[in-house]
């Protein structure tokens, strides 16, 4: 009889749990169902931006080429049509290139604003800071210190690439601004920078030298 009881009560629980299942099926089927519309919309994302690199790629190859061959209103155009893409590292260099454009032909303004652009734009602090010290670089004859400041501040943190560049332009605007103590401060820095490149260092040295010997004036 107990074998029975048993019997019984398991086909009890398998009746129960076909209808637990049952009853969970549509849910599990939309969790399914969404898990695959997002693999398929990450995969469509992937695939598009790869395509929209690759053309941005092709692009500013053909504007690079312009550009090194002299023809440096079709070069423009180019890297125009680059910064509209949707890749945001070659966009950010595409309105680098147009900013050293413009900055070449005297056109600092609009040289800044394509730099601010690009930094905007870049994914990530190499690209980024790079567009940001060459904005810094373009004012330095004329924005005044605090506004050189607030640009290059940023760019001297820990983690940043160009630590030792923003500081040496932090340096020079401070040499514009007649702050000869606090500029010579940096190139001492800057001459002990593990990180610094031996140009670097040895244009501090320079500097460091004439601010001492009052040629800096």
């Amino acid at each position: 009889m107990v074998d029975v009881f048993d019997e019984v009560e398991e086909q009890l629980r398998a009746d129960r749990y076909k209808q637990m299942a049952l009853k969970a099926l549509p849910w599990i089927a939309g969790a399914l169902g969404a898990a695959l519309i997002a693999a398929l919309g990450i995969w469509g994302y992937e695939t598009y931006t790869s395509k929209a690199t690759a053309k941005a790629s092709d692009q500013y190859a053909q504007a690079l080429d312009a550009f090194q061959a002299g023809r440096t209103d079709e070069a423009d155009r180019l890297f125009g049509e680059v910064a509209k893409s949707s890749s945001k590292a070659y966009k950010a260099l595409a309105l680098q290139q147009q900013g050293g454009i413009k900055l070449a032909a005297g056109k600092t303004p609009e040289a800044v604003k394509l730099f601010d652009a690009s930094a905007a734009a870049a994914p990530d602090f190499v690209i980024g800071d790079a567009a940001r010290l060459k904005s810094a670089f373009a004012l330095l004859d004329t924005a005044p210190y605090k506004d050189m400041e607030a640009r290059l501040e940023p760019l001297m943190k820990d983690g940043r690439p160009y630590k030792a560049q923003a500081r040496e332009a932090r340096a020079f605007a401070k040499i514009l601004a007649g702050d000869y103590k606090g500029a010579k401060d940096d190139f001492v820095v800057i001459s002990l920078m593990p990180d610094a490149q031996d140009g670097a260092r040895a244009r501090a040295q320079a500097a460091k030298q004439l601010i001492e010997s009052g040629s800096a004036k």
